[in-house]
C-alpha cells in the first residue's frame, strides 16, 4: 500500500506554497491582527482562485465535492504560512450546510464560500464544537451557532476578546434573535460533521505550523555561531531538532489516515499529535533562537503564537484522548 499523496495532490500543494510564498502573509498577518483585513481578504481571493475552498462543497452548488484528504493538505500549506482567518470555521460551514439538506440554504450560502468572497464562523455545541467563542466574528460575513437544542441560528457577535495569538480575534456569539434557520436532527448530524472536519483541518494547520517552526529553527541554528561554530554543530541542539522532527512525523501519517477514514477516534488521535508535535516545536525554536525568539519583529513570533491556541482549538488534548479512549472501548462510561 502507497500511503502517500498522489502525484495530483502534491502538485495542489506546492501551488499552494508556492502562492503563499509569493504572498507577504507575514504583513497581513500584522495587519489582521490591528483590525485591517483588506491584505487577508485579497489573499483570500487568491486561494479561492486554487480551488481551495471548493474542495468542502459539492459540485451542486460550485464545489469539488467534499474532499478531506486535498483540503487538508491544503490546510497544511495554510498553517506553514500562517494565513490569518477563519478557514477552519469556514469549511467547517461549507460542511454543515451540504450535509444539513436544506437546499434554500446551501444556495444563499455556499456559492459566495466557495468563491472566496466570504468568510464565515461558527461554534457548535459540546467537545467537538471548538469553545463558546467564535473566531473573527467581526470579519466574517456569516456567523452561525448551534444550539444544544439542535438549532442553527445566525449570530451577533460580542467585544473581541484578546487571545495568546493577535491574529485570532475571539468573541462570544449571541443568537440573533427571530426564528432558526433550521432545527432537528438534521442540524445535529450536520454538525457532528462540521465539528469533525473543522478538527481535522485544524489538525493540518498545526502539522503546517510545526513544519514551519522547524525549518526556521534549523535555519536559524546554521547560522548563529557560538565558540567559533554554528551552534547546529552542538550534538544537544542535534538532539532537540531530531526530537521534534520524530514528533512531527508520527504526527504527519495520522493526519492521512484521519482524512481517509473521518473515524472520530482517527480524527482525535491526528488533532492529539498534530497539536503536540506543534508546541513541542515552538518550544524548541523559543529555546534555540534565545532572547531574539521572544521579540514580536521576528516573523518566527507569528507562528510562535499559533502553536498553543491551535493546540487547544476545535479539541483539547484531554478532549481528544477521551475520544481516542472512546474509540477503543466501544461502550465504556467514565472511569
Amino acid at each position: 500500500m502507497r500511503f502517500l499523496p498522489t502525484d495530483e495532490q502534491s502538485d495542489f500543494a506546492r501551488t499552494l506554497r508556492s502562492l503563499l510564498g509569493s504572498a507577504q502573509v507575514p504583513a497581513a498577518v500584522r495587519a489582521w491582527a490591528d483590525g485591517e483585513y483588506g491584505p487577508g481578504l485579497a489573499l483570500r481571493s487568491r486561494l479561492a482562485g486554487t480551488g481551495l475552498f471548493a474542495l468542502a462543497a459539492p459540485e451542486a452548488y460550485e464545489g469539488a465535492g467534499l474532499l478531506p484528504l486535498e483540503l487538508s493538505l491544503g490546510f497544511v500549506e495554510l498553517g506553514r504560512a500562517g494565513v490569518p482567518g477563519p478557514v477552519v470555521e469556514s469549511a467547517a460551514v461549507s460542511v454543515l450546510l451540504s450535509q444539513l439538506g436544506d437546499e434554500s440554504l446551501a444556495k444563499r450560502f455556499l456559492p459566495g464560500l466557495v468563491a472566496g468572497e466570504a468568510w464565515a464562523t461558527l461554534t457548535l455545541p459540546g467537545e467537538s464544537g471548538g469553545g463558546p467563542y467564535a473566531l473573527d466574528a467581526d470579519a466574517a460575513t456569516y456567523c452561525f451557532t448551534v444550539s444544544g437544542a439542535a438549532e442553527l441560528w445566525p449570530a451577533a457577535a460580542g467585544g473581541t476578546l484578546r487571545s495568546t495569538d493577535p491574529a485570532r480575534r475571539l468573541s462570544r456569539p449571541a443568537p440573533a434573535g427571530g426564528e432558526p434557520l433550521a432545527a432537528g436532527p438534521a442540524v445535529a448530524q450536520a454538525a457532528r460533521a462540521a465539528g469533525l472536519w473543522a478538527r481535522l483541518l485544524t489538525a493540518a494547520q498545526c502539522l503546517g505550523v510545526a513544519e514551519a517552526l522547524l525549518e526556521r529553527t534549523v535555519g536559524y541554528v546554521k547560522q548563529r555561531t557560538q565558540f567559533g561554530v554554528p551552534i547546529g554543530s552542538f550534538q544537544a541542539v542535534k538532539h532537540r531538532l531530531a526530537d521534534t522532527l520524530v514528533a512531527l512525523e508520527f504526527a504527519r501519517p495520522l493526519v492521512w489516515a484521519a482524512a481517509l477514514s473521518l473515524a472520530p477516534g482517527d480524527v482525535a488521535a491526528a488533532k492529539l499529535r498534530c497539536g503536540e508535535a506543534a508546541y513541542r516545536a515552538a518550544l524548541t525554536a523559543l529555546q534555540l533562537h534565545g532572547a531574539v525568539g521572544y521579540t514580536e519583529e521576528l516573523d518566527l513570533s507569528l507562528w510562535l503564537r499559533k502553536a498553543r491556541p491551535l493546540r487547544d482549538a476545535w479539541g483539547t488534548p484531554s478532549e481528544c484522548r477521551a475520544e481516542v479512549l472512546r474509540s477503543l472501548t466501544p461502550g465504556r462510561r467514565g472511569g
